[in-house]
């Protein structure tokens, strides 16, 4: 028997008030207007999902990219048959304990990712969507967004690349209502730009009203059909259902008040409370069809053999690693944002070509679809250079809150990769990914440890950023050398050094020539490579302060936030310790030129260990 869409929209309506009453703050507004959408969507069969499992590999994907909106995407659920959230766990909304926060978390089952930050949730739709298509899977990803969030630019990117691809399994959803937070949106009710932009990116458009079940139910049902990615265009009522809210400014982010609230209840009517809609079921888990997940062991391949001396940037060992990985392991896919032939992620293009996507110069894209990739079971490596990661460094913030297993790569940091100036120079990378919870930093200095990164990246959960260097530097390390998250390399150590510098990266190059030039004049100093920017090594840190004078730190990276604070943040240092960094402001040059200007080079930790030692 169908379900009775009027009467589940009804009790979702009421829902969605008494749980923002509740809780005396809230969203109402922003998700009475998309009631009727998402209700069709859910219950009028064109949703499948496995309620019982989340996880089912077939199961239909939503994401409210309109975060917002969580009391409706938690009174979705609610109403749905065989669902655990009680009418009484609604009202524990946003309530510090609680499953149902403000915007939607990976605290509450049957969130994919959390969302919030706008503009974000297409673009993980999109690597949910690829996913698929590597998979060989029919599930489909729906995308609520709002119409304020249509300014972003990300939306943008990932409906170029959805049509690229040609994901017609991918479905937007916008919800038209007309208010922003502050007033009118920039296109209010005018559905025809909406609809024109959305051909122009090659996307089949559908406008609706989005309050009319029928239209609504005749949009989805020819998703089906579709060719190319579907944007369904609302037209919609911000405050729908609420005579005395209903279009009317001044109301986003404000639950009803109790008195006003009552007023509402009267409104709605009469509310079954014991309705429950039925979710369309996916299709069975073929016995011959194995998903590809992260789940599956890591099968780490025979690494490349390199010789002490040889001249190799860690960029291109990178590549080696990858693509000799990716050939082991199905579950692993690279993405990269154009730049494949310097990051040498192309590697994986020409050996495994399934498992590499081209996301083209559109990195906040590139980092959400990475995102999707990673819920939906792979182990996503994402690279482009080191600078230009941070211009999605809100992507990666939020991946962090989605609690996927992601890893990044960037490229070319530092002032070390010479002529092409300031904006190509990483010199905040290292703080944007140290900065995030539970992230893990390696900064390999030679080839034999970037591959090793990348093993150890693939192998440990959660979000890791490799910093490669453009420069060719010697290989340091024996093909049996050892390492570790949170390990270290001391590479010079005497019972009579003065001074310890750390270092990582293209310093450690300087390091071991500085070491070279002291012992020329009798002067024996402590050389440490701190791969592990993140968690460090606090043990050879303690080690080096009980038997050295000072410490000094040396990095290719502004000091603030990079390896300087990580060491004299971690607790371990008990003696002087002194920075070696970027502090003046980058330009053009050969990298010996650059790396002698910022003062970061042999000469300058020369003159740093005479100044302390004394």
């Amino acid at each position: 028997m169908p379900n009775n869409l009027p009467q589940l929209a009804k009790l979702i309506r009421y829902n969605i008030l008494a749980s923002s009453t509740a809780a005396g703050s809230g969203h109402p507004t922003s998700s009475l207007s998309a009631v009727e959408l998402m209700t069709t969507l859910f219950f009028g069969g064109f949703f499948r999902y496995d309620i019982a499992n989340p996880e089912q590999p077939n199961n239909d994907r939503l994401i409210f990219s309109k975060g917002h909106a969580s009391p409706l995407f938690y009174s979705l659920w609610a109403a749905a048959q065989g669902s655990d959230i009680s009418q009484e766990e609604l009202l524990t909304l946003r309530k510090f304990g609680s499953r149902l926060e403000g915007h939607p978390t990976r605290q509450f089952p049957y969130t994919e990712v959390a969302t919030g930050s706008l503009g974000q949730g297409l673009s993980i739709g999109v690597g949910m969507a690829l996913n698929a298509r590597y998979d060989d899977s029919d599930y489909k990803t729906f995308v609520l967004l709002g119409d304020s969030e249509m300014a972003e630019g990300s939306n943008w990117e990932a409906m170029e690349l959805a049509a690229y691809y040609k994901l017609n399994n991918l479905v937007g959803i916008i919800d038209v209502n007309r208010l922003g937070q502050r007033g009118e949106t920039m296109h209010g009710h005018n559905l025809k730009d909406f609809e024109q932009k959305a051909k122009a990116f090659g996307w089949e458009p559908i406008v609706v009203d989005g309050h009319n079940i029928s239209q609504i139910q005749k949009a989805f049902g020819r998703v089906a059909a579709a060719k190319k990615p579907v944007m369904i265009i609302a037209k919609t009522i911000k405050g729908k259902g609420v005579s005395f809210v209903e279009n009317q400014d001044g109301w986003h982010g404000k639950a009803l008040p109790e008195d006003k609230y009552k007023q509402a209840i009267v409104e709605l009517g009469k509310i079954d409370f014991n309705i429950r809609g039925h979710l369309a079921t996916p299709a069975k888990i073929s016995n011959n069809k194995k998903q590809i997940t992260n789940k599956s062991k890591i099968i780490n391949p025979k690494s490349k053999i390199y010789q002490k001396g040889e001249m190799i940037a860690t960029r291109r060992a990178y590549g080696d690693a990858i693509a000799a990985l990716a050939q082991a392991n199905k579950q692993v896919v690279v993405l990269d944002a154009e730049t494949s032939n310097s990051t040498y992620a192309e590697t994986v293009k020409e050996k495994t070509p399934r498992q590499f996507f081209e996301m083209f110069i559109a990195e906040q894209n590139m980092a959400g679809a990475g995102i999707g990739f990673a819920r939906r079971g792979k182990i996503p490596f994402v690279s482009t250079f080191a600078a230009f990661l941070t211009r999605a460094a809100d992507q990666i913030r939020m991946a962090q809150y989605s609690e996927v297993n992601i890893k990044f790569v960037g490229s070319h940091a530092g002032v070390s990769i010479g002529e092409d100036g300031a904006s190509q120079m990483a010199l905040e990378d290292l703080s944007i990914f140290r900065a995030l919870n539970q992230s893990v930093v390696l900064y390999p200095a030679d080839a034999v440890c970037a591959q090793a990164c990348v093993a150890l990246a693939a192998t440990t959960e959660g979000i890791v950023y490799i910093r490669t260097t453009r420069a060719n530097t010697p290989v340091l390390y024996g093909s049996t050398e050892k390492f570790k998250v949170g390990g270290s390399k001391v590479l010079r150590a005497s019972e009579h050094d003065v001074a310890t510098v750390i270092a990582a990266g293209i310093t450690l190059h300087e390091a071991m020539k500085a070491y070279e030039l002291l012992k020329q004049k009798g002067i024996l100093i402590r050389v440490i490579d701190l791969y592990s920017v993140k968690p460090l090594d606090t043990s050879v840190i303690k080690k080096a302060c009980a038997d050295t004078k000072a410490l000094i730190v040396v990095e290719d990276h502004y000091r603030s936030g990079g390896l300087y604070e990580a060491v004299c943040g971690s607790g371990a240092v008990t003696k002087p310790a002194h920075s070696l960094a970027v502090m003046k402001m980058p330009r053009s040059g050969k990298p010996e030129e650059l790396l002698r200007y910022e003062e970061i080079d042999a000469a300058a930790i020369v003159k740093e260990v005479n100044r302390v030692k004394v």
